[in-house]
C-alpha cells in the first residue's frame, strides 16, 4: 500500500501502469509506461529502466503525475500529446492537438528525399516539403543536407503553430517556412527545385482508421484525401512538375495499397521512372519519379 511513510517504488508504479495500458488496448504498454515515467522524471528511458532495477522509490507528487498521465493514455490520448514531443530521425519535434504526429515509417520517406537531395548536381540544391505538418521531412532535409536550401509549406492554422515552433527550435538557417496552400506554393521557385517531397493526406474518405489515436486525435485534414485518398496526390503531381527542374524528383508518401495508382497518376502527367518503395516492414510506403 502506498503511503507517505512508504512511497511506492518506480517498478511497482510501472507494473500498475503497464497493466492499466494493456487493458486499455495500448499496443506497447511497457514502452509507453516507461516513456511517460521518463517524461515525469525528466530522464531518458534508460535511466527509468535502471531505476526500476535498483528498486528506486518515486516522489509522491511525481507518482501522482504519472498516474494521471497513465489514466489519460488509457483513454487513448496519443503518447506524444502527453509528452509534447515526437522523435523523428535525429530530431525531437514538438507536437500536440492540431498537428499530425510524425510516424516512424515517414523516416524512410525522408531518407529517400535526403538521398535524392545529396545526389543533386547543384552545390546548393533546393528542396520543397508540401504540407509539412510538424516540419518533420523539411527539417530532416535541412539538417542532414546543410548545403541545401529547404522550403516548407503549411496552410493549417492549428498545425502551423507547431510547425513554427519546431522551425524556431531547430534553428536551421537553410530552412524557410511559409503559411500557404501547397497548390500555390513557391511560384518564385518554379523550375529550380531538385526534390519535391510530401506526406499528404491519403486515407479514403470512407475509410475509418483502426487506432483511436489516429481516428480521434489526428487532424482530419491531414488524413483524408477524397474518395480514393488521392485527391491531394493529383495536385502534388501537377505542382511538382511546376516546381522541379528537368531531372528533379518527387517523393510522395502513401498507403501500402496505393503505389500502382500513384505511379499511373505521375506517368499520365509526364513524370518518368515512377517507382514505389517499401518501408522497413516491407509495406509499400512511398513513390518517387523524375521530371523529364
Amino acid at each position: 500500500m502506498d503511503s507517505p511513510d512508504h512511497p511506492p517504488t518506480l517498478s511497482v508504479l510501472l507494473r500498475r501502469a503497464v497493466d492499466t495500458l494493456a487493458r486499455a488496448g495500448v499496443a506497447d504498454p511497457d514502452v509507453d509506461a516507461e516513456l511517460l515515467a521518463a517524461h515525469v522524471l525528466g530522464e531518458r528511458r534508460g535511466a527509468v529502466q535502471a531505476a526500476m532495477i535498483r528498486g528506486d522509490a518515486i516522489d509522491p507528487a511525481d507518482a501522482a503525475r504519472l498516474d494521471a498521465l497513465v489514466a489519460r493514455r488509457a483513454t487513448r490520448v496519443p503518447l506524444q500529446h502527453l509528452t509534447g514531443t515526437a522523435p523523428f530521425r535525429h530530431l525531437e519535434l514538438r507536437v500536440g492537438p492540431g498537428v499530425f504526429i510524425p510516424r516512424p515509417e515517414t523516416e524512410m520517406v525522408a531518407q529517400l528525399a535526403i538521398d535524392l537531395l545529396k545526389a543533386a548536381a547543384s552545390p546548393a540544391p533546393i528542396a520543397v516539403d508540401l504540407g509539412t505538418g510538424s516540419g518533420a521531412i523539411a527539417l530532416a532535409m535541412a539538417t542532414e543536407v546543410p548545403h541545401a536550401r529547404v522550403f516548407a509549406a503549411e496552410n493549417s492554422v492549428e498545425a502551423y503553430v507547431w510547425t513554427k515552433e519546431n522551425f524556431d527550435l531547430v534553428g536551421a538557417d537553410n530552412a524557410r517556412l511559409a503559411f500557404i496552400d501547397l497548390a500555390h506554393a513557391f511560384a518564385e521557385l518554379d523550375g529550380t527545385v531538385s526534390v519535391v517531397a510530401s506526406n499528404p493526406p491519403y486515407v479514403p474518405d470512407a475509410a475509418i482508421p483502426r487506432d483511436p489515436e489516429v481516428r480521434f486525435f489526428d487532424p482530419p485534414a491531414a488524413l483524408y484525401g477524397g474518395a480514393d485518398g488521392l485527391d491531394v496526390v493529383r495536385v502534388l503531381s501537377v505542382v511538382g512538375l511546376r516546381l522541379a527542374h528537368p531531372g528533379g524528383s518527387i517523393v510522395i508518401e502513401h498507403g501500402e495499397w496505393q503505389g500502382e495508382a500513384i505511379r499511373a497518376i505521375l506517368a499520365a502527367d509526364g513524370w518518368r521512372s515512377a517507382s514505389t518503395h517499401p518501408d522497413l516492414t516491407m509495406r509499400d510506403r512511398a513513390t518517387t519519379a523524375i521530371r523529364p
